[in-house]
């Protein structure tokens, strides 16, 4: 499991520190953002699980599961039910062509948490491949 994680971080690094990344931040192709972001600020894992890769990683509080869509949707009502949202915001955006991520605060449940959201261009669009959900400290 540490080693999913140090692959998250590297992974996140790598795309930050490339300067068509950087540059690629305020420019087109994050459109994918914008209802994920409705989405996980209402809450709503039913619409949310439309952006799931067919198989995804989904990592809450350092558990990590490689999941179906289905699985990776009945997780998400679950940590909502318990967390549930009130807003979210993203802070950064960046990526390539191909790969893109973006990372952003969850106000849920009167606590503050940090979601990276990793989506790939897989079968003419862009699916979440990897969302991870971390309390802030």
């Amino acid at each position: 499991m540490r080693l999913r994680v140090l692959s998250t971080v590297v992974t996140a690094f790598i795309l930050m520190s490339c300067p068509s990344a950087l540059n690629a931040q305020h420019g087109r192709g994050y459109e994918m953002f914008v209802p994920i972001s409705k989405y996980l600020s209402q809450g709503d894992a039913e619409k949310l699980s439309a952006w799931f890769a067919d198989n995804l990683e989904i990592t809450i509080f350092a558990n990590s599961n490689d999941c179906s869509r289905n699985q990776a949707c009945q997780v998400l009502k679950s940590f909502f039910k318990s967390y549930n949202p009130r807003s979210f915001e993203i802070a950064h955006k960046a990526g390539r062509t191909n790969m893109k991520y973006a990372l952003g605060t969850l106000n849920a449940g009167g606590e503050h948490f940090m979601v990276t959201i990793f989506v790939g261009f897989q079968d003419s669009s862009y699916r979440i491949q990897h969302l991870k959900i971390e309390r802030m400290e």
